[in-house]
């Protein structure tokens, strides 16, 4: 029974080539964005990646020098 389900699927060149062509007629239904809105988002989140970056430089800065400021013998030792 397996091997007549097998043999009704077409060969792999036309899963392919079928594929590639279902693939291309949705790539043709997609609104792409304009190079101004790319450029602006693009902007946007550079933006958020850089304030979240100072804040964690702040942070991870804090408690370096917390962990710095701990007695050898009750803290960390490095």
């Amino acid at each position: 029974m397996a091997a007549q389900q097998k043999a009704k699927r077409p060969n792999i060149f036309k899963r392919l080539g079928s594929f590639f062509v279902k693939s291309w007629s949705e790539l043709k239904k997609v609104t792409w964005p304009t190079f101004k809105t790319v450029l602006k988002n693009l902007g946007i989140v550079l933006l958020v990646v850089l304030f979240f970056a100072v804040i964690i430089f702040g942070v991870d800065t804090v408690f370096a020098n917390l962990l710095i400021g701990l007695p050898a013998g009750k803290g960390w030792s490095w």
